[in-house]
């Protein structure tokens, strides 16, 4: 029962932010906000209960806690949550930054705030849906909720400087890409109890019962198989896939930023750890090779752009796409270190990314643009926020003592013993993380004053100053203390 006051709690809270909208113009966020900080205080309590009742957990084959409840009993449907030490990280993250992205726009919505704390917090309802479903259809269906939302935000409260045409011409080709993703993993899920059906004579989208079908035609495995590949690639994104995720976040609202970057990009990777990962275990080899491909080219192709971008939004977009080959490489290797290594980096990666976005986003208050050709000399007239974006990118370059290098350094020792002929590729593409990371600091905060208007810049105030904080915290202290999440995840 425990399990479904995740997804209770944020739709209620979701209904009173629209309902009771027209009492006062500010009541709204503060009910966002203490219901996200009870979600975040409660998957913290469900954390510390799943790390001291277990010395170990074995993944995909143990949960912690489950709820099941009849729902469509004619074709086996149910509602089914579970969780484990994955789903448990990935929720924990979720749910702090649900918290974050209240705080950030705590004075940033000047319009429909019900409405848009309402479509925030179905955003962390879909995505909790996603981490908590077991039942293949209920997983489905969170899916589908969360991107909803996300086409509100963007149309309704994405940047101003862009017209409304414009941003819905970019939430249109989020939607298409999104929608017909889903409908590739749709047609596998229909697939796949189809198959079992034919075995065993019931119907039945359970993930437990699903995961052990044996004996299946290679061809159709392979096509079901694919199917969820695609699906999950478009989300995090991979190239060639990814073509909607720059222009989201270009013009998105800085939460539709935090909750790109750390909510619904990790979901993808979520979802090929979840299912294609064991669900799919025989993977033809020349599959594995053009996975291992599609990897290297999202590294490389994603720094470059990062480089060849003046958006400093788009940057960092193109930042986390590269983020995410290794990932995929790393979950494709197929061992404990290289798994553990793509889930702290998941994590982690999800942090630094959301602060970077919350960062240029205090800048962009301050001067007005985005554009780094517009910037220069910032560090002589605006204090706190130029080392703040150092550290986050030397965080996002995984300089050791951040917890963004544990997952680096796993990942890459993971690859190494699958792939020991790639490590040298691997460490050459972060040498291009490395050019674009001090071309932004370069070009932003260094050289000469570009407009002394930006000498009456405002301060960092306390709300923006603390969400930095909480950030930073976190990665520090997993840097130096990540056995705290690498014992969670223990294999």
């Amino acid at each position: 029962m425990f399990l479904t006051l995740l997804v209770i709690i944020p739709f209620l809270g979701s209904l009173l932010c629209w309902m009771l909208d027209w009492i006062h113009i500010k009541i709204s966020r503060w009910i966002a906000l203490i219901t996200t900080l009870i979600l975040f205080i409660f998957s913290i309590f469900l954390w510390l209960q799943y790390f001291y009742l277990h010395d170990m957990i074995v993944l995909h084959t143990h949960w912690n806690a489950e709820f099941i409840a009849p729902w469509i009993p004619r074709f086996g449907i149910q509602l089914h949550f579970a969780l484990d030490g994955l789903s448990i990280l990935m929720i924990i993250l979720t749910t702090f930054l649900g918290f974050i992205s209240v705080l950030c726009s705590w004075d940033n919505v000047k319009k429909y705030q019900g409405f848009f704390y309402f479509n925030l917090l179905w955003i962390i309802i879909g995505t909790l849906g996603v981490l908590l479903s077991i039942d293949l259809f209920l997983f489905f269906c969170f899916w589908e909720i969360m991107f909803i939302p996300i086409y509100c935000l963007i149309i309704f409260w994405g940047d101003n400087k862009y017209s409304i045409t414009s941003r819905i011409k970019t939430a249109n080709v989020f939607l298409i890409y999104t929608q017909l993703s889903s409908m590739v993993m749709l047609f596998s899920i229909l697939l796949l109890s189809c198959v079992y059906y034919n075995k065993m004579h019931i119907w039945t989208f359970d993930y437990n019962r699903l995961i052990h079908i044996h004996n299946i035609n290679p061809v159709l495995e392979f096509l079901i198989m694919l199917g969820f590949f695609i699906a999950f690639t478009v989300k995090m994104p991979i190239v060639p896939l990814h073509s909607w995720l720059p222009d989201m976040h270009k013009k998105s609202p800085i939460v539709g930023s935090v909750d790109l970057s750390g909510m619904l990009v990790k979901v993808g990777a979520y979802g090929l750890i979840r299912f294609n990962m064991s669900m799919f275990t025989d993977i033809p080899y020349i599959f594995l090779y053009c996975v291992i491909l599609l990897g290297i080219t999202t590294i490389f192709y994603g720094s470059w752009m990062a480089y060849a971008q003046t958006n400093i939004k788009k940057i960092i977009s193109y930042s986390s796409i590269s983020h995410m080959g290794f990932i995929l490489i790393a979950i494709y290797s197929k061992n404990i270190i290289s798994y553990e290594g793509a889930i702290m980096d998941m994590i982690f990666s999800g942090l630094s990314i959301s602060a970077l976005f919350i960062l240029f986003n205090q800048l962009y208050i301050r001067v007005k643009t985005n554009n780094i050709v517009q910037l220069g000399g910032l560090s002589l007239c605006i204090n706190w926020i130029p080392g703040f974006v150092l550290f986050f990118l030397f965080a996002n370059l995984n300089v050791p003592g951040t917890a963004n290098f544990i997952g680096e350094i796993m990942m890459l020792m993971g690859i190494f013993t699958v792939f020991p002929k790639l490590l040298g590729l691997l460490i050459f593409g972060l040498l291009f993380s490395l050019i674009y990371s001090l071309n932004i600091v370069h070009k932003v905060f260094y050289g000469s004053l570009r407009n002394t208007n930006y000498y009456q810049c405002s301060p960092i105030n306390c709300c923006e100053f603390l969400v930095i904080i909480f950030l930073l915290v976190s990665i520090i202290f997993f840097g130096f203390f990540p056995d705290n999440i690498l014992h969670t995840v223990h294999f």
